[in-house]
């Protein structure tokens, strides 16, 4: 997986200088992320009774050979410069509905691989091995870009795919019993709501997830315009920006998962939460390039502990016939929301400038993780 990650954020950032440079537009920018997450906002629900009834490894091969084809798509248009910015969006789009599925099946397999006892370090690692490539990845596209081409960048992300397709082929899943295929699939969604919806601590822990992707995550998107207008950098430079966000997620992950299965989980989230929104807040202020490098580190080192700790009280509390939709939940709202983040963000940085639009997510994370952990005390003692 590693491999393919690597490639997979290679080709994000050659993808997001390829818009930038074709529009030059920090609206465009933000509607083609708005409309890459889409289908996942549309989907992934329905793509949770699927992951809950059909083998995951199937949809797993399935999934990956659809990125692989997309990503040589994307490469031959590019490099027959016949590509436009109508073409991104579709591919995007795609993209975006392989994800949905791809997604909750990926997640909720990990449990059927290493079980309960071993969760926080499972997902911690597979935590780490995404963030080594987010370090890697953008960090060798700078270089790649002015290479060999943003092309090339998307025929190795094409290539990379055929190392996670070998191996889930020797992958041996204990997989629970599947559910019945032919039950009314509106049944079964509307069950996996009601669950959601009758607990207090799984209802608030995707909330959580859903307003940290819709106002804190769209700062990625907003790179490239920190990298050429704010911080003067160039696309090397912007490779590094992301590097060191992903440099903070790494330590994250593998400080997690030292951890192990500790008691504290509750504690260090609210902890994290407060951490990435001041981050944000900071990295918005700089006009340094060192300064804002280490205000990243910190984003990526807040936001993966969030997100972890929150992945593993959710698969801990939830059973396993309910596993696949309530990881559907989680996705739904921790990339679902990410197109209306991407879109606002790419609105308000048109009117108000890049730097206003990232310090008004961090304030409104800010405030209602204040709000909620007054409100609901038992998220602190998960």
């Amino acid at each position: 997986m590693f491999i393919s990650l690597v490639g997979t954020w290679i080709q994000t950032v050659a993808q997001s200088w390829l818009v930038f440079q074709v529009t030059h537009s920090s609206f465009l920018l933000g509607l083609v992320g708005f409309l890459g997450a889409m289908p996942i906002f549309l989907f992934s629900l329905f793509a949770g009774v699927v992951a809950d009834r059909v083998n995951k490894k199937s949809i797993l091969l399935l999934t990956q050979n659809a990125f692989m084809v997309l990503a040589f798509i994307l490469a031959v248009l590019t490099q027959r410069q016949l590509i436009t910015t109508w073409q991104i969006i579709v591919i995007a789009l795609l993209n975006g509905a392989v994800m949905a599925f791809d997604a909750p099946a990926r997640q909720s397999m990990v449990v059927e691989l290493v079980g309960k006892t071993h969760l926080l370090n499972a997902i911690a690692l597979n935590s780490a091995a995404f963030n080594a490539a987010r370090i890697v990845g953008p960090a060798v596209a700078g270089i790649l870009i002015a290479s060999i081409g943003m092309s090339g960048c998307f025929y190795l992300n094409g290539i990379s795919f055929l190392a996670v397709i070998v191996a889930l082929f020797f992958i041996q899943v204990k997989s629970t019993a599947p559910r019945d295929r032919h039950a009314d699939v509106r049944r079964d969604l509307a069950q996996g709501l009601a669950f959601i919806r009758n607990n207090r601590l799984i209802l608030m822990l995707i909330v959580i997830v859903g307003v940290t992707s819709l106002f804190g995550i769209s700062y990625i998107i907003l790179m490239p315009i920190f990298a050429e207008q704010v911080l003067k950098v160039g696309v090397k430079g912007l490779g590094m920006l992301m590097s060191a966000s992903g440099a903070g997620a790494l330590a994250a992950a593998l400080f997690l998962a030292n951890l192990g299965d500790f008691k504290h989980k509750g504690k260090l989230l609210v902890v994290s939460s407060f951490i990435f929104s001041a981050s944000l807040l900071i990295f918005a202020s700089s006009k340094t390039y060192l300064f804002s490098l280490a205000a990243l580190l910190c984003i990526g080192w807040s936001s993966v502990t969030l997100t972890s700790l929150i992945n593993t009280l959710l698969q801990t509390h939830v059973p396993d016939e309910f596993r696949g939709r309530i990881m559907s939940a989680f996705m739904f709202t921790f990339a679902g929301m990410m197109p209306f983040g991407n879109l606002s963000a790419g609105v308000l940085a048109h009117l108000w400038g890049v730097a206003w639009a990232v310090a008004f997510g961090g304030i409104c994370c800010g405030l209602f993780f204040t709000f909620i952990y007054i409100r609901y005390p038992e998220i602190r003692n998960a």
